[in-house]
């Protein structure tokens, strides 16, 4: 890329580093000059730091205490484009420009200059005798599948020493090469198309056009589960590559990108780009670089690789977009969705949301007539749809440790005959939500939080869903010392799965939760054992809703239904309705014809009927009316203010002071509910208040809110965080 403009040495240039200073630092252009956009090294008090050339600087100090650029470093310039995008993400969502620079940096090793390493892969002859370490490893390459990787993160990921790599080295199990630290990635073969059919014919045309115009537009592609929208976009993936741009897919979880890379290495005849935290540092620097040097065209990946620095991003594809795992709620509070509405139009190039179950916000928006839309109203090829029935457990007589009705056991009995899957499914994790003192009703709290720690049995521990603090299993009562009194309450997916193996003794069993997997890697091993056959019941949390295809299941069993209709969120019934029908669509995705069950205690609720009787665009219909009539979002705006501190009163008193000084807030007809204590009002030994903010669609909230917050000088070990556009409210 060429730089907009060049300074001279000498020049004063303005520097924003990742450093949390609130402005951009002055700096004197090096003797080879730079330009905008350079990334640099400057001297910043006794350390060197890294930033960018963001613009000319403005010479307000004394000329001679300026300091020199170090160097320009050798990385492509980060584009214009980007720069905008981060200023204008920042402005959205208050966050300091420092923290937006750290999240379109986040690469080792950005000012190593180029040069070899060694790096480890297999050789084709394994010994008959290995050691379990030897073993470990020859099994850690293989789960690497041909991507680099370098002694340490070989040895960190088969729990060995270096020694036990070398070993095998010299036995020509484990081949050493050198190779250059940063290689381009392998061309994609972009000629032909996929086999489509039916409504996937015009809606991949459509979006082939649209990538063809090379202009900005908004598309949902909605599609009921099973239909293939994978495929459909992937033919605009196709028609961006023909151009030779570089296209951007955001999957929800590493853990669907299994199947996604097999699709697209099918597709194109070489595996795209990963961005995601299961991805290894060193493939991390090398795709930082290769996709600023225009050598990484196709790249997948989490929401954080919406900030990688694209040379020439012509599409982005957002798979799953109404997935919650889009919206980060730490650190910088962005919605990675609609970040990337934002980025594409900025950059000016199509974006495609796709789900079978769009949020309300982008229905709201085709509705609008903001965004496109194409619809493909069945499932591909053989398969159909899953039948979808309630079970009224009202008249169930189960006993106090049983939550499978008898119906459902039935049915899971059936298709363990046929040799087809079952599917069960309950959104908690661990094994159960409370321990409970029988003697005096004392529930087993986090130290640190006010929160109620799970027990999770296959630890042999107590956790804190909030803090991850854990502890071991009480015998005694912490509050009445009672011993042997302390009982589980409530179901968790270990629970379930203890019930099933009483129930199905002699069934191959597999339990997928997120938290008992080490890494992402082992648990996209089991789920791709899991499709092979290498079960007969899956028991899952919200995890198993997410993309992935099991030919064999033909049966899914939900079972507590209502458990997401519970607490007062302004989305349950929508995320409820969402995730039903998420979850029933893992059901009869191949020849076989699915079932879907919900065992429900409330079977003539509004949405539990909206799921069995399939009219979803009722559904989004008459939760727009009642979200228009509450004036909350999309027909209205949302911020949430999340004060913390250790000091109870010191929050609680920081917290009515804002409530008072509402001024700049009245001003733009905004309102201020608040401060209450947050649902969860301690986490990690601090105390939490929330205040709300509510206005009118049309409202420029942000300013508001900035002039707001700044008329308080906050205490040292107080924090303040604004999430614009709150999706929970814990």
């Amino acid at each position: 890329m060429v730089a907009e403009r060049v300074y001279a040495a000498g020049e004063l240039v303005g520097v924003l580093t990742t450093e949390p200073l609130g402005r951009i630092l002055d700096y004197k252009a090096p003797e080879t000059g730079c330009g905008d956009g350079d990334f640099v090294e400057v001297p910043l008090g006794p350390r060197r730091v890294i930033g960018v050339v963001w613009g000319k600087g403005e010479g307000k100090f004394d000329p001679a205490r300026i300091r020199s650029v170090i160097r320009v470093l050798d990385v492509a310039p980060m584009r214009a484009e980007l720069r905008s995008f981060l200023a204008r993400a920042a402005d959205y969502t208050i966050t300091p420009m420092a923290a937006m620079l750290r999240l379109a940096t986040r690469a080792p090793g950005l000012g190593d200059p180029p040069s070899m390493r060694k790096v480890y892969r297999l050789a084709d002859t394994i010994p008959n005798q290995m050691t379990d370490a030897r073993f470990r490893v020859v099994e850690a390459l293989r789960r690497f599948a041909g991507a680099s990787v370098t002694l340490g993160e070989l040895a960190e990921e088969a729990a060995c020493g270096p020694a036990v790599v070398k070993g095998l080295v010299k036995l020509g199990v484990v081949l050493e090469q050198d190779a250059p630290r940063d290689l381009p990635y392998p061309r994609l073969n972009a000629a032909g198309s996929a086999r489509l059919a039916g409504d996937q014919v015009a809606a991949g045309d459509a979006l082939v056009a649209l990538v063809a115009q090379g202009e900005y537009s908004g598309t949902l592609l909605k599609g009921v589960t099973g239909s293939g929208k994978t495929e459909v976009y992937l033919e605009a993936v196709a028609e961006c590559l023909r151009q030779g741009r570089q296209a951007l897919v955001l999957l929800p979880e590493i853990s669907l990108t299994q199947d996604f890379i097999a699709r697209v290495e099918a597709r194109f005849g070489a595996k795209p780009a990963e961005w995601h935290s299961g991805v290894t540092m060193t493939e991390r620097r090398r795709l930082w670089r290769m996709v600023g040097q225009g050598d990484a065209s196709f790249v997948v990946g989490a929401r954080s690789a919406l900030f990688l620095p694209f040379q020439d991003l012509g599409l982005i594809v957002v798979d799953e977009e109404h997935d919650t795992s889009y919206k980060q709620e730490e650190g910088v509070f962005y919605n990675a969705r609609d970040m990337a509405v934002l980025r594409a139009a900025i950059v000016g190039c199509p974006i495609v949301l796709a789900s079978a179950t769009p949020c309300l916000e982008t229905w709201a928006n085709v509705e609008a007539g903001k965004y496109g839309r194409l619809d493909l109203g069945a499932r591909f090829g053989a398969a159909e749809l899953p039948q979808m029935r309630a079970i009224d457990m009202r008249p169930e007589k189960l006993p106090s440790d049983r939550w499978i009705s008898s119906k459902l056991v039935a049915e899971v009995q059936a298709r363990i005959e046929r040799k087809e899957q079952s599917l069960l499914f309950i959104n908690r994790r661990g094994y159960a939500p409370i321990t409970l003192c029988r003697a005096c009703g004392h529930q087993v709290g986090c130290d640190d939080c006010d929160a109620r720690m799970v027990e999770h049995r296959f630890l042999k521990r107590l956790v804190c869903h909030q803090c991850g603090a854990t502890k071991p299993m009480p015998v005694v009562c912490p509050a009445c010392g009672v011993e042997g009194r302390m009982a589980a309450v409530g179901p968790g997916v270990e629970r379930l799965a203890e019930e099933v193996t009483a129930l199905f003794p002699q069934a191959r069993i597999a339990v997928l939760s997120s938290d008992l997997f080490g890494s992402a890697r082992a648990l996209k091993e089991q789920i791709a054992l899991i499709a092979e056959g290498a079960a007969d019941i899956i028991i899952g949390t919200q995890i198993v809703a997410k993309g992935h295809n099991f030919p064999l299941l033909t049966l899914v069993g939900v079972i507590d239904a209502d458990l997401g209709l519970q607490g007062s969120d302004l989305r349950a019934a929508e995320r409820t309705f969402q995730l039903m029908r998420q979850v029933a669509g893992r059901a009869g995705r191949a020849e076989k014809p699915g079932e879907a069950w919900l065992q429900t205690y409330q079977p003539e609720h509004p949405v539990i009927r909206a799921i069995l009787g399939g009219d979803e665009e009722a559904f989004w219909r008459a939760e727009a009316t009642e979200r228009r009539a509450a004036g909350v979002p999309p027909y209205g705006r949302m911020a949430g203010i999340i004060l913390s501190s250790p000091d109870v009163a010191q929050v609680f008193d920081v917290g009515a002071e804002l409530a008072r000084r509402d001024d700049p807030l009245r001003r733009v007809g905004a309102q201020v509910f608040g401060p209450a204590p947050a649902p969860i009002a301690r986490v990690r030994g601090r105390h939490r208040v929330r205040l709300l903010v509510k206005a009118d669609k049309s409202v420029a909230l942000q300013p508001a809110l900035a002039e707001w917050v700044a008329q308080i000088k906050l205490p040292a070990n107080l924090r303040l965080s604004i999430d614009i556009d709150p999706q929970s409210f814990y």
